[in-house]
């Protein structure tokens, strides 16, 4: 996968580089600030975009504006966001076109290589990798829903699992379900949402997430 990462933190930024590569990946720029950005990906049209929030000089949302540029300019760009902050507003922004291909990672959180690499293969591929604390706030503002009150406790844990971008394998394992339970219980999840039944797991998860998102 062809790469591109915004990172202003020396150290986080070689340690990225050396990890992408190490798994087989090209890292085709490394930039410490959102113009640089802009333009390592207007000029390398890459597979990915990794980027962090808050990024010289202000320190405050540079990089999701940057992000939310590049998808404005080139729609489909894949980005995953790093924060080291929950930020609903900024997966609110991110959602906000309902083309998928976005992720929204706590850099505290990841904890586990093999979980960041499906993340990222996720993103490029069109899908999504939602933090379960970004996840969380989202079903936080529709606790009164009519919808997603109607859900059973086993149906908001599918939901959740759904709207991170996990697949129906990965939430069978998550859960200790049959592959058929997991079914079940999103055909269950889409009825009570008035969601359409989608075979297609990428634009199922971004229904889900423009519901939560509304």
């Amino acid at each position: 996968m062809r790469i591109v990462i915004a990172e202003d933190l020396l150290l986080l930024r070689d340690g990225l580089i050396r990890i992408l590569t190490d798994t087989g990946h090209e890292v085709l720029a490394a930039v410490d600030n959102g113009p640089d950005l802009e333009r390592a990906v207007a000029e390398h049209r890459p597979d990915l975009s990794i980027v962090d929030v808050r990024l010289p000089p202000g320190f405050r949302d540079e990089g999701l504006r940057a992000a939310l540029a590049i998808r404005a300019e080139h729609p489909g760009a894949a980005v995953l966001i790093l924060s080291q902050y929950v930020e609903r507003s900024y997966a609110v922004d991110l959602l906000a076109d309902g083309d998928g291909a976005v992720g929204y990672l706590l850099k505290d959180r990841v904890t586990s290589l093999d979980d960041f690499l499906d993340a990222i293969d996720r993103v490029a591929a069109g899908g999504t990798a939602m933090d379960p604390e970004v996840v969380r706030q989202l079903f936080a503002r529709n606790t009164r829903d009519r919808g997603v009150a109607a859900l059973t406790v086993r149906e908001r844990e599918v939901l959740a699992l759904v709207a991170e971008g996990l697949s129906n394998s990965a939430i069978s394992a998550a859960l200790s379900l049959a592959a058929v339970s997991v079914e079940k219980h999103i055909t269950n999840i889409l009825a009570k949402l008035d969601l359409p039944p989608d075979a297609d797991s990428h634009r199922r998860v971004r229904a889900v997430l423009a519901y939560l998102n509304r």
